[in-house]
């Protein structure tokens, strides 16, 4: 046989492989998907708690960073993964949600779990999983949930890899998420803002009660720069447990930010001093505070606050990426996404498209969950729309679009709001409306919900 029948016989038999792998993958994650969503939580980590010992304790077999917020938390977790692998480490990284495939949610070394290793990962702990759900069965209690299976899994792939550290952002809250089974020698609270609010409380002040409860024994908290009632709230929290707080607007700032091609260009002050013309390839004066809370977490992690090596630090900052946060994916016209789902997060969102791009007319592309504030998300979203089309993910959490169009009505006025069931046709239709009022300038915003944003993204071919 010719070499290139061999080469070719051999590629297509790891095509077959790669095929059978994905397909397993694919049915491992069905079957944990049949169990309680990760929206729907009984708020203790007990049950994580039992695998985890079952197991052997894997999230104390390396030193964690752990993280929690309301917004940022992904991008944060991201830069401090980014930074600590430049500096030499191995390193895990664990967050949530997905926007393709479930693998992003589990990553060694900058790169999300095979295939493969996901069942292997799966069939390594699933005894010890469905031992604990028999145990709550009992009891009369919930089995694990979709997302506390996965901080198992997480934790245990971390081990085995094995990773030198893990960069963990929690699912919800903090105090009684499942990943709290893990103790964080360093934690993170980005912004904290209402949300979730059947869950985590009525208040800031109870929400950052919960969210302060990552802050474990003696660890350094860098903590965002916060509502006075938050910082109270986590500042009482972080003295009753010894922890060393390191806060923003206080001992490390943002100093001075530019936009630039393509993102922006930062001085940062953080504990070991001032790091200046720093490139970050991300768009938005909040990603700005997000890499310097990331840089301060790694500070704090590698040297106990003293100086990085700048050059490091700017290698590091000029790889990361963030999907799904204002990520231009087409253009012709411009179509970006972002996953803001409440109104702090519109917010952020909103500035940033002001200051980084000079579109002359935006059409909204907009899908919100049932439990969300779509009055409050549509009407930061109005002064920057021209037009908006109202949709929804393919999830049964997702607020009906007619009932969303009532509200886009009452703040946009029924001139300015289209309906859409499909996203595929809603894409496309105000792909057609930004186009057509102007020569150039037009641009397409998919908002509301990073659900959503999954989904364009997979439809508009990004991987």
């Amino acid at each position: 046989m010719s070499r290139r029948g061999r080469d070719g016989g051999s590629e297509h038999l790891r095509a077959e492989q790669a095929r059978a792998a994905r397909e397993a993958a694919d049915e491992v994650y069905r079957a944990i998907l049949a169990r309680a969503p990760e929206h729907e939580i009984d708020p203790s980590f007990e049950r994580t708690r039992q695998v985890m010992e079952l197991l052997g304790d894997p999230q104390r077999a390396y030193r964690v960073v752990h993280l929690t917020g309301t917004n940022g938390k992904t991008s944060t977790a991201r830069m401090v993964e980014r930074l600590l692998r430049e500096h030499g480490l191995r390193t895990g990284r664990f967050t949530s949600p997905h926007l393709t495939r479930v693998n992003e949610r589990i990553v060694v070394d900058g790169e999300p779990i095979s295939d493969e290793r996901f069942v292997e990962v799966w069939q390594d702990v699933a005894p010890y999983v469905h031992l604990v759900d028999q145990r709550a069965r009992d009891e009369g209690k919930p089995q694990l949930s979709f997302f506390e299976v996965f901080t198992v899994m997480a934790f245990a792939a971390f081990a085995d890899a094995p990773v030198d550290v893990a960069v963990v952002e929690v699912g919800m809250g903090g105090l009684w998420d499942s990943t709290n089974v893990a103790d964080g020698e360093v934690a993170v609270i980005t912004p904290v803002a209402m949300d979730h609010e059947r869950y985590l409380g009525d208040t800031l002040a109870e929400i950052a009660s919960v969210k302060a409860g990552i802050v474990k024994e003696g660890a350094t908290l860098v903590l965002a720069q916060q509502d006075e009632v938050v910082e109270g709230v986590v500042l009482a929290a972080a003295a009753e447990k010894g922890a060393r707080v390191v806060r923003e607007g206080v001992d490390i700032d943002v100093v001075e930010r530019q936009v630039a091609v393509g993102g922006q260009l930062l001085t940062l002050r953080g504990l070991g001093g001032v790091y200046a013309d720093v490139f970050l390839p991300l768009h938005g004066e909040f990603q700005a505070h997000n890499a310097l809370l990331a840089l301060v977490a790694a500070e704090a992690f590698l040297t106990g606050g003293a100086a990085l090596d700048g050059d490091v630090v700017g290698t590091a900052f000029a790889d990361v990426s963030s999907p799904g946060r204002l990520e231009v994916v087409r253009s012709s016209p411009t179509v970006l996404v972002d996953g803001a789902h409440n109104p702090a997060g519109v917010e952020a969102l909103v500035a940033a498209l002001d200051e980084a791009f000079a579109f002359q007319r935006v059409v909204g592309v907009v899908g919100v969950m049932a439990d969300k504030d779509p009055e409050g998300i549509l009407a930061l979203l109005e002064p920057v729309l021209a037009e908006v089309v109202v949709t929804r993910a393919s999830n049964p959490r997702a607020l009906d679009p007619q009932d969303l169009a009532e509200v886009a009505v009452d703040v946009f006025g029924e001139d300015r709001v289209h309906v859409v069931e499909r996203l595929d046709e809603a894409i496309d239709l105000a792909a057609a409306r930004a186009e057509g009022e102007v020569e150039r300038g037009g641009a397409v915003l998919v908002t509301g919900s990073i659900l959503l944003v999954a989904e364009a993204r997979i439809l508009l071919g990004r991987p």
